[in-house]
């Protein structure tokens, strides 16, 4: 083997070794730490105005047989479902929300002896009506009563498309998030960075009457309802970082 060939060999050991070296090095340095963050929640909150109603009304019969109650439960129900279609109640706004059908028990005498009899049988009927003119809300109420509803009378009010004021709510709770975040910056005397993430967690939605009833038909039987406003509030958690 010549003189140069037995160098060269040498230099590509010595190369080699270096490089092997060189390994434990680089995997011993400690890998990258996360870039320092600030992390905020922001609220946005809209209040609007009611558009719809949803009553729930309920027939509630009773008779000596089950075949008896229904019936008149039936009879009830339809004249219920019929003055409310011609009240303006379109078909897809009325739906059935539940049907019970209930023995009715006679209690022992005062000695207490034997057991509970059945006595009777109850049937109930409940309806779901959407009102899609607030006006119309209280006459349809009174008119519904006075064929036959004698359990309910729970009532929403909501807006019939929610998407604007959702949209809205999450515009204002990202701005609200952002202000807070340039607040904390200025604070610790460090410069905002971009966003990182933005995650919305929850829209909550609660009435806020304002002030005095709102008369919701010109009858003077109609049932005086106050549709007051809706509160919709939604917040976002954003993380921003620290520019350098």
């Amino acid at each position: 083997m010549s003189n140069r060939l037995a160098f060269a060999l040498a230099g590509t050991v010595l190369v080699g070794a270096a490089a092997l070296l060189s390994v434990p090095a680089a995997a011993q340095q400690s890998p990258s730490q996360p870039s320092p963050r600030i992390s905020v929640t922001g609220e946005g909150e809209v209040n609007v105005a009611p558009d719809m109603a949803i009553l729930n009304l309920t027939v509630l019969r009773e008779a000596e047989t089950a075949r008896g109650a229904l019936t008149a439960n039936n009879d009830a129900m339809k004249q219920v479902l019929a003055a409310l279609k011609e009240s303006g109640v379109a078909e897809r706004d009325l739906q059935t929300s539940g049907l019970s059908i209930q023995p009715r028990y006679a209690q022992p005498g005062k000695d207490r002896s034997g057991e509970p009899k059945i006595a009777g049988y109850s049937v109930s009927n409940a309806l779901t009506v959407r009102v899609r003119n607030l006006a119309d809300a209280g006459g349809i109420l009174d008119k519904a009563v006075g064929l036959g509803v004698n359990q309910g009378g729970g009532i929403a009010f909501v807006k019939d498309d929610m998407k604007p004021t959702l949209t809205e709510a999450r515009k204002r709770a990202v701005a609200d998030a952002v202000a807070r975040a340039k607040t904390l910056a200025e604070a610790a005397d460090v410069k905002l960075g971009k966003i990182l993430s933005i995650e919305e967690q929850s829209i909550m939605a609660r009435p806020m009457p304002y002030g005095g009833a709102v008369r919701m038909a010109a009858s003077d039987a109609a049932v005086p309802l106050a549709s007051g406003e809706n509160t919709y509030r939604t917040q976002v958690n954003v993380i921003f970082e620290i520019a350098p």
